[in-house]
């Protein structure tokens, strides 16, 4: 019961919040919306002062928060968002998990900005749920990365783990989406993937709040070198290598954590946000009876201790700052480095992942 009233009142502080405050992400995907259709507009003007830089797909998407007034489209996408955490809490885990995210804070920042993270991370995890149960799968992961790329990773995962179907059908899905935006917008989608996908100056790279490998070595060293391309590569084939072994035990909630933490070390924005993707993380650590872990990670999930450094002159300069300006890259790092040593020493006998970490 106390859950549940805690909850109710997470609901109702979330529609106060969407209907007093815009949230930036959410009003330039409106935004974004509005103009797919207007030629290439979509990727060479800014939309509220800021980029729009996601794909042509996407915006076809929200074109129709357009039809609506802001103040209920704000209001119905926050709350969208929240029942999208629910459902992916739901995949592997008591729904009772999502009060706790929301304390936390990729999953609030999400909301503050009205971003789509929770949305994908219920359409990635209702495939590898339906991957664990032995269903087809791979719609959600397909329709997830023609939105934002980052969530292909989940593809390859699937690749390397012999579901050669789901890999398929993501990946078919993927190419009908980005097909069918470009028969949409053909002119912004030419502008998308010829230049603006790989165009990382479009966002503030050096920005405290960009958590990937590539944003805390430009704030260290400024101008980084295609020397750097070495770093996600050796990051990509460990944790692919790192999901594959679970997902080869049946265990696809490890195998769903560890790619969730590999795309976030391998792409070269990762914003504080974006780390929706180490929660089930938390889970699979609970799980497993780490419960020290689970604890300081929820710790530093909660306290975001990067942002506090915004408060000091020079943060750049502090060397003793370096591990809190990048508390959540060090933690990706740490937690990777961890389901690594702990699939190493486990027995090669295929150990299936329980039908609930907890029941609802």
């Amino acid at each position: 019961m106390k859950t549940r009233v805690l909850f109710g009142v997470q609901i109702l502080l979330v529609v106060v919040f969407a209907v007093l405050w815009n949230p930036l992400d959410f009003f330039i995907y409106r935004l974004g919306g509005q103009v797919v259709g207007d030629g290439a507009r979509l990727y060479l003007e800014q939309q509220a002062a800021h980029w729009f830089t996601y794909t042509p797909f996407a915006a076809v998407l929200f074109e129709p928060l357009s039809w609506v007034p802001l103040v209920p489209a704000r209001v119905l996408w926050e709350l969208a968002s929240v029942a999208a955490f629910v459902v992916a809490c739901r995949q592997f885990v008591s729904w009772r998990w999502a009060v706790l995210g929301l304390m936390l804070e990729p999953v609030w920042h999400s909301l503050f900005l009205g971003q789509i993270n929770l949305m994908l991370l219920a359409l990635v995890a209702i495939d590898f749920r339906r991957v664990a149960a032995g269903k087809p799968a791979g719609i959600g992961i397909g329709i997830a990365a023609a939105v934002k790329l980052t969530p292909g990773i989940f593809l390859v995962v699937l690749l390397a783990a012999g579901r050669v179907r789901a890999a398929a059908i993501a990946g078919a899905t993927f190419a009908a989406a980005t097909l069918g935006a470009w028969i949409v917008a053909p002119e912004a989608s030419l502008v998308y993937w010829r230049d603006t996908f790989y165009d990382s100056t479009r966002v503030g790279v050096p920005y405290v709040s960009n958590q990937s490998p590539y944003g805390a070595l430009t704030r260290l060293l400024g101008d980084v070198g295609t020397w750097f391309y070495v770093v996600p590569a050796v990051l990509l084939a460990v944790g692919v290598w790192v999901a594959t072994r679970y997902a080869r035990r049946e265990d696809w909630l490890g195998a769903f954590a560890v790619a969730g933490l590999t795309g976030l070390l391998v792409s070269p924005i990762s914003w504080s946000h974006h780390w929706v993707w180490a929660l089930p993380a938390l889970v699979v650590l609970w799980r497993d009876g780490y419960r020290r872990a689970f604890v300081a990670v929820v710790t530093v999930l909660a306290l975001s201790p990067m942002w506090a450094t915004q408060f000091v002159e020079e943060p750049n300069e502090v060397w003793a700052l370096l591990p809190v300006r990048n508390a959540y890259l060090l933690l990706g790092v740490a937690l990777l480095t961890h389901f690594a040593v702990r699939t190493r020493k486990r027995s090669g006998t295929a150990e299936a992942v329980p039908e609930r970490v907890l029941t609802s």
